[in-house]
């Protein structure tokens, strides 16, 4: 059974969830102005406990409090807190606090003349501390961190001129800016730019998880994210969210759980899964191989892979453990029809995967796959194939499970009716797969998942040592070998491809770890996913 900690990790919330679950907070008789306490206290640990970041200027005087104290030195001997007129304000205000009475020295930036009643209250106990406040830009003095309090979740206008300018000034200097709960400006739900928005160095997610952080859009404005829990009790968290289709971030301990590990002592290949392979053709080669090596990896019991007979000598010289298919092929080198060995079709597989370097010549094998009653991925040209044949239309006549994996381009190609990836890739990829009937994986930055069902996963990091030709051959490999072990056992499809995803998100950056995210070829990349499981 997971655990508290665990379960909240994965919780992601809109604007109007979060909103509801602390009202329940604090009609059960929670004190705002304790949690705003509790929240803030948390906040100034966090930031005296974090290591300096390449922007921070370093303190230089070595009698300065925070060095007799033995803090890390993140933001040298001083800090701006810019605060907003709402209880995130408040917030920066007791974390200014909180850092006054540690040592550091702190001036304010308000520039705001109504707050909220507990805001304005801790504003006055500040001044009374003797903390400079300003209300203009130009005032301001140099500091070595900033906290951004300007504005928390549930913002939806464009900011404007006066603030807008200042956060557009506040951006341009070189140093830390760490935000609590979201940059200013963002949009809590869909992560747009609302007129200009904070860009901060570290964002301080409050309570549960936003899903602006998992829109690729708001990325380069979120910085190094984290999350801080504050106890919200997990039955007000279930009260709210109640039968709502959920939105999840895949975490370790989740996806480790749904490998097929450890084996039983007693078994054998065939109970291990028996995966097909569709791909390859003479122009790409190299999309067979990948696909076949992230498989091998996967595990797979049994590993067959269907290529033109052309390729067969290519593919056994690199994967001698895997049963090579050669197939009739066309003038151009595609797959022509599928030639199984005797005794054997498409019902003999657990899992097929189809797509990979395959090019549209091969139409008539992506039809016949679609056909097939044999759980299937489409990726590469399978998708672009099923685009043709029109993917709804097609998908809904399947009587079993449907994988996709596109990017956008190949996304906006399937479902040019759906919602733009671009502006919401969580509400694009829902009303793909609820119209498809398929589990649709929207590759990006933040990889989303979605069932038919409407739940959907979220593989929480990245690199983007992974933007190279081939990575995703690797992934649909990766998938199908998962998917045909697991044919056999009690876990949701759509958990097994967020699985796989973050498999592959992991192993990509272990080898940017090692060797830069110039070093990452897909080759390379194959190579690290068993890392990630020993590491």
């Amino acid at each position: 059974m997971q655990n508290r900690q665990e379960k909240i990790s994965q919780v992601v919330v809109t604007a109007g969830q979060m909103r509801d679950i602390e009202e329940r907070i604090f009609a059960a008789g929670m004190p705002v102005i304790a949690l705003m306490e509790k929240v803030a206290g948390l906040i100034a640990r966090r930031i005296q406990e974090i290591p300096p970041t390449p922007l921070t200027k370093v303190c230089s005087v070595p009698s300065s409090p925070a060095f007799l104290r033995g803090s890390p030195q993140v933001a040298g001997s001083r800090v701006g807190i810019l605060v907003g007129p709402g209880h995130n304000g408040g917030d920066a205000l007791v974390v200014a606090r909180e850092l006054h009475f540690r040592g550091y020295e702190v001036w304010i930036y308000s520039p705001f003349s109504k707050l909220k009643e507990l805001t304005s209250q801790h504003l006055q106990y500040a001044q009374s501390l003797g903390i400079p406040i300003y209300q203009t830009i130009e005032q301001l003095p140099n500091s070595d961190l900033l906290i951004d309090g300007l504005f928390g979740y549930g913002l939806e206008r464009n900011l404007t001129d006066p603030i807008a300018s200042a956060i557009n000034q506040l951006n341009e200097l070189p140093v830390p800016i760490y935000s609590i709960d979201l940059p200013s400006g963002l949009h809590t739900d869909t992560g747009v730019v609302l007129g200009t928005a904070i860009r901060a160095t570290h964002t301080f997610c409050l309570g549960l998880w936003k899903l602006a952080f998992f829109q690729d859009r708001a990325l380069e404005y979120l910085g190094k994210a984290e999350l801080i829990d504050f106890d919200i009790p997990l039955a007000d968290v279930e009260a709210v969210l109640k039968d709502a289709p959920r939105i999840k971030r895949i975490t370790p301990a989740t996806a480790l759980a749904n490998l097929p590990l450890p084996r039983p002592p007693v078994t054998h290949k065939y109970k291990e899964g028996h995966l097909l392979l569709i791909c390859g053709s003479r122009r790409y080669a190299g999309g067979a191989i990948l696909t076949g090596l992230g498989a091998r990896a996967s595990g797979v019991g049994m590993l067959s892979i269907a290529v033109p007979e052309s390729l067969k000598s290519l593919l056994v010289s690199h994967l001698p453990e895997a049963l090579i298919v050669g197939c009739p092929e066309t003038e151009t080198g595609a797959i022509a029809h599928l030639q199984l060995p005797e005794k054997t079709d498409l019902s003999s597989f657990n899992a097929i995967a189809c797509g990979p370097g395959l090019t549209r010549d091969a139409t008539p094998i992506v039809q016949e796959v679609i056909e097939s009653d044999r759980p299937l991925i489409l990726d590469a040209d399978g998708l672009n194939i099923l685009a043709q044949m029109g993917a709804i239309a097609t998908l809904k006549k399947r009587q079993t499970v449907t994988v996709l994996t596109p990017h956008t381009g190949e996304f906006e190609r399937l479902f040019a009716d759906v919602a733009d990836a671009k502006d919401d890739r969580v509400k694009a990829v829902r009303e793909a797969a609820a119209q498809s009937e398929a589990i649709v994986l929207l590759k990006g930055a933040r990889t989303a998942i979605a069932s038919p069902q409407g739940a959907v996963w979220i593989v929480p990091e990245s690199t983007p040592a992974l933007a190279r030709g081939g990575s995703g051959d690797v992934l649909t490999g990766l998938l199908g070998g998962l998917l045909a072990q697991a044919a056999t056992k009690q876990i949701p499809v759509e958990d097994i491809v967020a699985t796989a995803a973050w498999w592959h998100s992991q192993a990509g950056i272990l080898a940017a770890q090692e060797r830069t995210e110039l070093g990452v070829d897909a080759f390379t990349l194959t190579q690290y996913l068993i890392k990630v499981l020993s590491s």
